[in-house]
């Protein structure tokens, strides 16, 4: 819900400084609004999904409630087999590798954590998504009938790995379509997730795809070429990132000025700062409480990567993005107390974990 309502409010934000500040705002006829399919069987055959994390865990059983039928497979298997569990082998197969998910699919969902991560998937000999597709050819023989090949990676990378990995899989004949998503774990599950998107048109543009992305999200836009998803989500993930740090500040500030922070909280909500996602992290700052819902080491990693997109772009990170830079090295300094698998509420600790 915090990024549900923080993608409506920078939607409206670039409408209006669009307007302000005359800047072309064509891009904004490329969102698409997304409704939920119903739930009736699927006969579209198999969709493979990879990676059944805090957010592809959520996405997968959205798929398998609208009908879809997957081929899943995750670095650690008890994910696939309690999903298998879930909701039986009429729903989901549980695949040897990566490699056999994209050989058996013609569309594959990918999300994965971070690079390392991706880079194991991806490269891996034999079985990696690579070697499937190397395997199965541009077009399916099994499940594919023929039909081209597609991967939509829903992970946030950088720009240059994502771009590396699109000419990768289309060096096999594959189409590719990069898929960041706007939203954590909450979302995830409610199927109110965004979708930022660039790459193969064709492929955002299909007709199974889209109702994909309408039964695991509200909204899909399509940005241009590959990187232009990944850029649009580090800039939302920034922005996100400094607010909630400063807000830390003015709960941390407020405490040892004898302020009780649950009245900080709710005079914050009855002004121009009012938001969703200060309602939701203002009382686990101020308990201590972080149950992950955006695990604090991703949210460090989009804030880094953001600033490294500034210097690629040209820019002196920390003369053009201060704000962002010095948010970055708190999420730095709270990593290094070992609050990384903790939620990003934890960037306002001072002390190491227990």
């Amino acid at each position: 819900e915090v990024m549900r309502l923080i993608g409506m409010t920078m939607l409206h934000l670039s409408m209006s400084c669009a307007v302000s500040f005359g800047l072309p705002t064509r891009r904004l006829a490329q969102r698409r609004v997304l409704a939920m399919m119903s739930t009736t069987p699927d006969d579209r055959g198999e969709v493979g999904f990879i990676g059944l994390g805090i957010m592809g865990g959520g996405m997968a059983r959205r798929l398998i409630g609208s009908g879809r039928r997957l081929v899943v497979w995750n670095r650690s298997s008890a994910k696939s087999e309690a999903l298998l569990a879930e909701a039986g082998n009429k729903s989901v197969r549980i695949a040897a590798s990566a490699a056999e998910v994209v050989e058996s699919c013609k569309l594959s969902y990918v999300m994965l954590s971070d690079q390392a991560a991706s880079d194991a998937v991806y490269h891996e000999a034999e079985v990696g998504i690579l070697a499937g597709l190397a395997k199965g050819g541009a077009k399916g023989e099994g499940n594919g009938g023929g039909e081209e090949r597609a991967v939509v990676d829903c992970a946030t990378l950088s720009e240059v790995w994502m771009q590396g990995v699109a000419s990768e899989v289309r060096g096999f004949g594959a189409r590719y379509l990069e898929a960041p998503v706007s939203g954590s774990k909450g979302p995830a599950a409610a199927g109110q997730l965004v979708f930022l998107c660039g790459g193969d048109r064709q492929v955002f543009e299909d007709t199974g795809v889209a109702t994909d992305l309408g039964v695991m999200g509200k909204a899909a836009f399509y940005l241009g070429d590959v990187g232009t998803g990944t850029r649009m989500k580090l800039v939302a993930n920034m922005v996100m990132g400094s607010m909630l740090a400063t807000l830390g500040e003015g709960l941390r500030l407020g405490h040892e000025a004898g302020l009780d922070p649950d009245t900080i909280a709710e005079v914050l909500s009855l002004g121009a700062m009012a938001n969703p996602m200060f309602a939701l992290k203002a009382p686990n700052m101020a308990s201590g409480t972080h149950a992950p819902n955006f695990p604090l080491k991703h949210a460090t990693k989009d804030m880094k990567l953001a600033c490294e997109l500034a210097s690629q772009l040209g820019l002196d990170a920390a003369a053009a993005l201060p704000v962002a830079s010095a948010a970055t090295a708190e999420f730095e300094r709270s990593m290094q107390l070992g609050w990384g698998d903790d939620d990003f509420s934890a960037v306002n600790e001072r002390s190491p974990k227990k």
